[in-house]
């Protein structure tokens, strides 16, 4: 008996959404053709269904899974499989759907081997990361809707982004994360058990995730890339144990290894302290991809060498933070002098600069501040390159959040961590500025309620900047076109963000500054 006269519209609308998934699973080669049954049927159990639909199939391209799968989640809440209709549980039903489109992570690294042997890293990672997009891992429809633009600066062009690709919990859903107990497995989001992991309220799900196992420095470790790509092929390389990250020679032979199987990719790992370091502390990884970033393009100011280390040049960068670049044709050496310097650094004290190695608490502890964020990359003529970018973590009176680390008068726009990314030159700011700034944007170009609303109220959704908004209009007035209002406030904003980059750097631009700085230099023995 035909199957649509047993279901609702939304069930026939449902089994045609089944069919249009297996069909582009089938295309993308999420599956082969001897699965395209299997497949099928347990998206059927899934959903309640004992028979597919009879009707012709559309047959329409789809670019991704995003259509169809939204008619099956729609449907998955009407039928009681998902207890709301929000983010956090479409999501959970988002992965379980295509985490059974998919081959199964031996298959995957099965794959990704052949292709390493027969046609290269290049053509295996280019397979991945297609796979990670096509299975919606990456979430393209999201990232879509990232806010971007290019920033000019004394440095070159920062590039700016509004996140909006993680999807936001709602209130009630952070009231019940709060009352889970502290999780135990996966133990973290970096976890390799989160492979197949169908996720919860306070852990984001995991089936449709696939990693490929790898050695870095004779240690199990893995790769995958990144659900909410930052930028192109954004991966994630993290160790095989849930052991915290901790930056030492040992760290930099790891990096330097992975460009050697990875050419086309640059890596780079978050400073290991708090404040300056990134996110997660508790695991270690690191972040790569194929992306030529501001950094990257920064000149070289000046150059010096080290007897010790023939063949290495270490150049100062002009960069808002504190860069030094190394560049060698034999890796070892790299890492020899890249290891010296940082174990300088890590001792270094310039009181004069407002640099302090250590500080005592007032039980006698020493407390560490110096640490680097180290990048590596292959440079253009087939050698090495590694940025080890300056940090320290002090606070003080006036700087409680942190010395080198954005001062409140920047919070209202970004007040997070200064981590790897946005060390390189691309601005991650946090989803609310979107809305935020468009409200601003409004007031140059004439909303004189907004403003009038905004002025003395310390609950208006604008209050975080109001002594901003008060500034741009002195400056700028309230009859502004509203494209060029836009435009006004994206450049205002990527000074910001300059300007927090510079107070991350450890020794300012300035000529007292770049004096200490080469005092740094000379003080581990570079001419």
């Amino acid at each position: 008996m035909d199957n649509e006269n047993k279901v609702t519209p939304a069930g026939v609308k449902a089994l045609q959404a089944i069919e249009q998934l297996a069909l582009f699973a089938l295309r993308q080669r999420l599956i082969e053709p001897a699965d395209l049954d299997y497949s099928r049927n347990v998206l059927l159990e899934q959903f309640g269904f004992s028979e597919p639909s009879f009707d012709e199939v559309d047959q329409t391209i789809l670019e991704g899974p995003q259509a169809p799968l939204d008619i099956l989640i729609d449907y998955g809440f009407e039928i009681g499989l998902i207890p709301e209709n929000s983010d956090t549980y479409r999501d959970l039903l988002d992965a379980k759907i295509m985490g059974l489109l998919m081959a199964r992570p031996s298959e995957v690294n099965a794959e990704f081997r052949r292709l390493t042997e027969e046609k290269g890293i290049s053509a295996a990672t280019d397979q991945f990361y297609k796979l990670s997009i096509d299975s919606n891992y990456i979430r393209m429809d999201r990232i879509s809707k990232n806010v971007y633009w290019l920033q000019d600066s004394p440095y070159g062009d920062i590039e700016m982004t509004i996140n909006l690709s993680k999807p936001e919990k709602s209130p009630k859903e952070i009231a019940m994360a709060r009352l889970l107990p502290p999780p135990v497995y996966p133990k973290c989001q970096l976890c390799r058990e989160n492979v197949g992991y169908a996720g919860r309220i306070n852990h984001p799900p995991r089936q449709n995730l696939r990693i490929i196992p790898m050695a870095l420095n004779n240690e199990k470790w893995f790769f995958q890339y990144s659900p909410y790509v930052y930028y192109n092929e954004h991966c994630i390389v993290f160790h095989h144990d849930h052991v915290p990250m901790k930056l030492t020679k040992d760290t930099l032979k790891r990096l330097l290894g992975f460009v050697e199987s990875f050419p086309h990719y640059f890596i780079g790992s978050n400073a290991d302290l708090p404040i300056v370091g990134g996110s997660i502390l508790t695991h270690d990884h690191f972040q790569g991809g194929r992306h030529t970033f501001p950094i990257q393009k920064a000149p070289k100011e000046s150059t010096f060498t080290h007897e010790a280390y023939p063949g290495v040049s270490i150049s100062i960068v002009k960069w808002p933070m504190s860069v030094l670049r190394l560049h060698g044709q034999d890796p070892a050496v790299l890492l020899e002098c890249g290891n010296s310097i940082y174990e300088a650094w890590k001792g270094y004290s310039d009181p004069e600069a407002d640099v302090l190695a250590f500080t005592k608490e007032v039980g006698g502890e020493t407390i560490p501040h110096n640490t680097v964020t180290p990048i590596v990359r292959r440079a253009e003529d087939g050698g090495y390159e590694m940025d080890l970018v300056l940090r320290n973590n002090r606070t003080s009176d006036e700087f409680p959040e942190g010395i080198f680390h954005p001062h409140r008068e920047m919070h209202h726009i970004k007040k997070e961590n200064i981590g790897l990314i946005e060390v390189m030159g691309l601005a991650i700011l946090p989803g609310r500025l979107k809305e935020e700034l468009d409200r601003i944007a409004g007031i140059l170009a004439g909303d004189s309620a907004t403003l009038n609303a905004l002025q003395g109220d310390s609950t208006h959704a604008l209050a975080l900047h109001a002594s901003w908004v008060q500034e741009l209009v002195e400056r700028f007035g309230t009859s502004m076109d509203h494209e060029e209002a836009v435009k006004t406030i994206q450049n205002e904003v990527g000074i910001k963000f300059t300007h927090i980059l510079e107070h991350a750097g450890v020794y300012k631009r300035t000529l007292e500054g770049q004096d200490a700085f080469h005092r740094f230099v000379k003080s581990f023995g570079a001419n």
